[in-house]
């Protein structure tokens, strides 16, 4: 690659211990993170003990409260963490974001008992978490899931299958939703179950074209049996908390696309400046230098519009339009400016000796993650015209 270093970013933060915060987040990306990220990609390698030292470095539970370990920052300040993260590796930044998901059920909807006792773990305590909502015959349309849970006594039976589950089988807990009762949305409940229950496996993980590194597999709940206390909310309450806590997921996933357009239009800028024919630097042609003004103008955009709904987030306003919106437009913006990527560097860029085929491949699964960009237009008519007459 060019010697030329990318600038960082230049961000708009709200209080100098997130301008601390930053900093630690793009030494450690440096340091810990970036070096290794092609060639643990290339093998299928999952750097846990990078999950490990953002745990303890506090990084893992930003936008929760002190009391139970978390950082107490404002989504404004988290998600731009998580661009960092990602620009510097997907599999991380996207690792973080779903963990975050999966704890947020337990954050938002737990009794004061239930996250005194197991939010400390979770937010600070090197642990892991997934969040099991999909299943094989229930993506889009979640509210068909057919996982169920009996009630025995005091205790639940988890029986069924989820379906491209991030951290299938290597975390250390699971929000599982199941159906408790009447089919449809409102028969859905929402548990908290340990990553070592007896009955609880990982299947073998999906071969991807991209997130090799990012462990994507079904996960089967075979009997699995959980106390009362490990249910999250009230019975039925389930798929409105899975909703509720992807309104937020989306802007996550916002977050990290345009991390990882950002690291392809720094890649992309590094090549032109340096890279010469015809006796100067291609970065001197009008074709090409309009095609990096108008990726840079597509990520600033995303930017935008992430942090806006972040700061409405912030405020304890509706946001989930505006989540949607981000998440539309950012993924889609990714999947752009990293083709473009690919095109800057030419034959250069379809080799894996350079990051941007790389960029390509991830940017491609943001548009399908955590609701399509075909279900996030759904959801923003919706707010426009209201629901869809029958």
């Amino acid at each position: 690659m060019p010697d030329r270093a990318p600038q960082p970013v230049d961000r708009q933060l709200p209080t100098d211990e997130a301008r601390d915060l930053i900093s630690l987040v793009r030494d450690i990306a440096q340091r810990e993170i970036a070096p290794k990220a092609a060639e643990e990609e290339d093998a299928g390698r999952f750097p846990r003990e990078v999950f490990t030292l953002l745990s303890e470095s506090g990084l893992l539970g930003l936008p929760y409260d002190t009391e139970y370990g978390g950082g107490d920052q404002p989504y404004e300040v988290y998600l731009q963490v998580l661009e960092e993260l990602a620009a510097a590796r997907l599999t991380v930044g996207l690792g973080v974001s779903v963990h975050t998901l999966a704890s947020y059920a337990l954050a938002a909807y737990g009794s004061k008992e239930q996250q005194a006792e197991h939010l400390p773990a979770m937010l600070g305590g090197g642990l892991l978490g997934a969040y099991c909502l999909s299943e094989p015959a229930s993506g889009s349309d979640a509210a068909s899931l057919r996982t169920r849970a009996v009630r025995e006594g005091d205790d639940w039976v988890i029986t069924g299958t989820k379906a491209w589950i991030t951290h299938g089988g290597i975390a250390d807990f699971y929000t599982v939703m199941a159906r408790t009762g009447e089919e449809g949305a409102r028969g859905i409940t929402a548990f908290l179950v340990p990553g070592d229950a007896p009955g609880l496996s990982g299947a073998v993980p999906e071969k991807k074209m991209g997130m090799k590194g990012s462990p994507t597999a079904q996960v089967h709940l075979d009997g699995v049996r959980v106390g009362d206390d490990r249910r999250i909310g009230d019975e039925g309450q389930g798929f409105a908390i899975a909703l509720s806590a992807l309104d937020s997921g989306r802007l996550g996933i916002a977050a990290c696309a345009i991390g990882v357009a950002q690291a392809a239009l720094d890649a992309a800028v590094g090549y032109a400046t340096e890279r010469r024919q015809f006796g100067k630097p291609i970065a001197d042609f009008q074709g090409l230098r309009f095609m990096l003004a108008d990726m840079a103008t597509q990520i600033e955009a995303g930017r935008a519009l992430y942090l806006s709904a972040a700061r409405l987030r912030d405020a304890g306003r509706p946001f989930a339009k505006q989540a949607a919106m981000a998440k539309l437009l950012c993924t889609d913006a990714a999947m752009k400016v990293t083709t473009d990527a690919v095109q800057v560097l030419g034959g250069y860029g379809y080799t894996a000796d350079f990051p941007a085929e790389r960029y390509m491949r991830e940017a491609k699964v943001l548009q399908i993650v955590e609701g399509t960009n075909q279900i996030q237009r759904m959801v923003i008519a919706r707010h426009l015209a209201g629901p869809e007459t029958r």
